[in-house]
């Protein structure tokens, strides 16, 4: 199937495409151990948008499989998982954030995935303040819940050229983030850049 567009995102910083329904989405970490932070909102209204809670709600289970669909706010099939060679996302832990890493780590100014969304949303003139950007999937991370209901942050499992497939079911803009995470191993301690490719059906 004809490739529509093919993008980098370079470790630590964002981007984002307009995908069409019936286009696919592919999400390839290309270095392996690598997050991407995703979020889809509705080119037709920006106040529906991929919402992971009532996902996860829908689904009944935190984890999603090659076939699920994906839901918006309004319980609507946004995203359709096709193709998924990992198998362990998550659906639970909200983008890192400037604050974060200030209370966590001591550390100012470190780029994080909320600004990275938030300035890769603005520059298809989906302007919104950082409080509305939702809630991210974490693609490829590997933060299971413990039998405590603990979290363990653990490396990614996806391995070099490991990719999601993600069929659009309305017109939406994408925003990822190849995370810049490095004070825990989620990345391996060392952020890479993630792939992106667009198919204009399923790739052959």
């Amino acid at each position: 199937m004809h490739t529509v567009t093919r993008i980098t995102v370079p470790a630590r910083s964002g981007a984002s495409i307009a995908l069409r329904a019936g286009q696919v989405l592919r999400v390839i970490d290309l270095e392996g151990t690598q997050v991407a932070d995703l979020v889809a909102i509705s080119q037709a209204d920006r106040h529906e948008y991929l919402d992971t809670s009532r996902t996860c709600s829908t689904l009944n289970r935190i984890y999603f499989r090659a076939g699920d669909q994906l839901l918006t706010n309004l319980r609507r099939p946004v995203l359709e998982v096709i193709r998924d060679d990992v198998g362990r996302h998550d659906m639970q832990m909200a983008a890192c954030d400037e604050r974060r890493y200030q209370l966590d780590f001591g550390a100012t100014d470190h780029p994080n995935c909320l600004a990275n969304l938030t300035q890769a949303l603005a520059s298809l003139d989906f302007n919104l303040k950082w409080w509305e950007v939702p809630n991210p999937v974490n693609l490829f991370q590997s933060t299971p819940v413990q039998a405590d209901g603990s979290f363990i942050q653990l490396p990614a499992q996806s391995r070099p050229g490991d990719c999601v497939e993600l069929r659009a079911l309305m017109d939406v803009v994408i925003a990822v983030s190849a995370c810049p995470q490095d004070y825990v191993p989620i990345n391996g301690l060392q952020p890479t850049p993630i792939g992106l490719e667009v198919f204009d059906g399923d790739p052959s």
